[in-house]
């Protein structure tokens, strides 16, 4: 990091703490700790707000300090590289101030999981949410990607969502201009941070709906590798086929650099086995396009988000 752009942390981080209190402002920060992986360097600064006003002021005053800026929620969908993340890392994670619901519209603060939000439905006897109870991930991240599993996405359920741009200006989406598609949003075009979503569901029963979420808990421990540290599926589904599959077919179950790992139990699936790099997950994700590539002909696309520096 350079001499001036160190005295701009220092200088933001002081500015930060005149309405955040210390333990949500912090140098320093390793993003393992932050991150499903349990992988990843250092942040500068790392900055955890847990309202809109906080995270409007946060992304002001960083703008105002000229740092750049990276949004995680809880780090379900991302590999941050061992060499961290330079300038600000704002976490979304603890943006739970909001969860309400009227008649058949829910109202969630972003940092929520989930299984959460999902959860919170059936309590109030809403049905179209359940596809949601096993994707791990914040509900913030989930309309960034435009989450989707069991024939339901998050498309079908969002009815607006309250952002900040990063100048720190509220401001409020409908349906029809969040830009949804196959596992994008808007929010990948236009750098806002989602600090609350909008849901409109369906009145059902409660016993159904529970029924539901428990099969689709069942169906999701059962076939993935929930024991150990990952960011999700590691790839995109490649058109005509599926990922585990192939990779599976190509023999690579098991396959190993380092303690990054190709799952046993879904070849789908990249783990971290102890203490792995991203380094070895890199090296590990490259080999298996490799080899798949070579077998197939099929280039597999990471549907994990790489970040930070080597």
């Amino acid at each position: 990091m350079g001499k001036n752009n160190n005295h701009n942390i220092k200088a933001l981080q002081t500015a930060l703490l005149e309405k955040l209190p210390s333990t949500r402002v912090r140098e320093e920060e390793y993003l393992r700790y932050h991150t499903t992986f349990k992988i990843g360097g250092p942040a500068d600064v790392f900055i955890e707000p847990t309202t809109m006003a906080e995270l409007s002021f946060a992304l002001r005053t960083i703008h105002e300090f000229d740092v750049p800026v990276t949004i995680i929620g809880c780090g379900s969908n991302i590999l941050v590289k061992d060499g961290g993340i330079r300038g600000a890392v704002v976490s979304v994670r603890h943006m739970t101030q909001v969860m309400e619901c009227n008649d058949n519209v829910l109202c969630i603060g972003s940092g929520y999981m989930l299984k959460d939000a999902s959860e919170f439905a059936w309590v109030n006897g809403l049905t179209g949410l359940e596809f949601a109870i096993g994707i791990p991930g914040t509900l913030g991240g989930a309309v960034f990607m435009n989450a989707g599993a069991y024939d339901g996405e998050m498309s079908n359920v969002v009815t607006a969502v309250r952002a900040v741009d990063f100048q720190g200006n509220i401001k409020e989406y409908d349906a029809s201009h969040l830009g949804f598609a196959y596992r994008h949003s808007i929010f990948h075009d236009n750098n806002e941070v989602i600090g609350e979503v909008i849901m409109t569901l369906k009145p059902g029963d409660k016993a159904a709906i529970k029924a539901r979420m428990d099969e689709l808990t069942e169906k999701r421990e059962s076939k993935q590798p929930l024991e150990f540290a990952s960011a999700g599926s590691t790839f995109k589904r490649p058109p005509g086929y599926f990922a585990g599959t192939l990779i599976e077919q190509t023999g690579l179950k098991g396959l190993s650099v380092g303690d990054a790992q190709v799952s046993h139990k879904h070849a789908g699936f990249v783990i971290n086995t102890g203490s792995a790099s991203a380094k070895d997950v890199l090296d590990l994700i490259a080999e298996v396009q490799r080899h798949v590539y070579d077998q197939h002909g099929v280039h597999l696309e990471p549907e994990v988000r790489m970040i930070g520096e080597d």
